[in-house]
């Protein structure tokens, strides 16, 4: 069930600003191009856009904290919060490349499927942990998760020995490294999880059961919605998107690192929101959270191209999240988009 929608004064008398509320993130990502474009031709006689290398680097920029929000989006619309994806991220990357160190001497090929099955395994783990002490245990998502942050982050440390853990694997690079049709296979596999979770999300009952408990939760229990097992089903999720990330992470570098997903953690909530998902649940969409995260992918990678200090990155992605937030609130009032009580 999504959100209800209705009409209100402010939305009649006021129909742009309706309009530029709901559809603000796909105009700045727009803006944000056009900035950019216009600053590369003028400054240096290039194209930002129309340059192959960019393109691909702000979508490999984008893939990462994207595969993490994609599960994010889930959990933030059913109204919680997941903040154990950085490190359950680098979690399943070093138990990859373990499992990678110790069968590549022996049988390369067999390496990577299980390296990628270990991973995943593991991953799934924390979301399970944190399910059940969200949905059984009732313990407040914000803590749980943050608890699930720190025994992640240890146990990662742990199996890595402090250090990061290096894989040397053909198959391992060419799925790092290597192109089909021009692009580069991570960003095919980021392609292929958006699809999958778009389609769960607007096409199953499940999507439509997601933003019933994000919209009422009350009401999600009395229309006879399994609201534990949903609960649970929704960490675990977003636990196994992190354990792709962290697979994808081990590709691209050749190695795994505990803390490869502690600068992400932000950035995928920040995906989330700027996409158009509401913090108090209810709302979003994972075309929404693609949107998010190519909006940072384009910041980060432009304000690089231009030579500005990389610092400014996290004022500009920071003062976006604000501004997501603000014009959230003024979406609510506008388009009438409310949850019922």
């Amino acid at each position: 069930m999504a959100p209800s929608l209705a009409a209100t004064p402010e939305a009649e008398r006021h129909p742009a600003l309706a309009f530029l509320a709901t559809a603000w993130s796909w105009l700045f990502l727009v803006l944000l191009a056009v900035f950019f474009e216009t600053w590369a031709r003028l400054a240096y006689g290039v194209s930002f856009l129309l340059n192959p290398f960019n393109v691909q680097s702000i979508a490999l920029f984008a893939a990462l904290p994207l595969l993490l929000g994609l599960g994010q989006t889930f959990v933030i619309i059913a109204g919680g919060i997941d903040l154990s994806v950085g490190f359950v991220m680098g979690l399943a990357a070093v138990v990859m490349a373990r499992v990678m160190q110790v069968l590549t001497p022996e049988a390369p090929a067999l390496a990577l499927p299980a390296g990628i099955l270990a991973a995943f395994l593991v991953s799934l783990l924390p979301g399970l942990i944190n399910g059940t002490l969200i949905s059984r245990l009732r313990v407040p998502p914000f803590i749980g998760t943050l608890g699930m942050y720190g025994v992640a982050r240890g146990v990662g440390f742990l199996a890595a020995n402090g250090t990061t853990v290096p894989v040397n694997n053909p198959w391992l690079f060419a799925m790092g490294t290597g192109k089909w049709l021009g692009v580069p296979i991570p960003i095919w596999i980021t392609l292929a999880l958006v699809l999958v979770m778009h389609w769960v999300l607007s096409q199953t009952r499940f999507g439509q059961y997601t933003y019933a408990l994000g919209g009422n939760r009350i009401a999600a229990v009395r229309s006879g919605i399994n609201v534990k097992r949903h609960t649970l089903l929704l960490y675990t999720i977003s636990a196994g998107c992190a354990g792709v990330a962290g697979m994808v992470y081990t590709a691209r570098f050749s190695a795994g690192a505990a803390q490869a997903g502690e600068p992400l953690l932000l950035d995928s909530i920040a995906a989330v929101v700027i996409g158009g998902a509401s913090l108090f649940g209810g709302s979003g969409t994972i075309i929404g959270t693609v949107i998010g995260a190519l909006i940072i992918a384009v910041i980060q990678y432009g304000l690089v191209f231009i030579n500005v200090e990389p610092f400014w990155q996290f004022v500009a992605v920071g003062v976006v999240i604000i501004v997501s937030v603000l014009i959230d609130q003024s979406r609510t009032r506008l388009t009438g988009e409310a949850k019922d009580e």
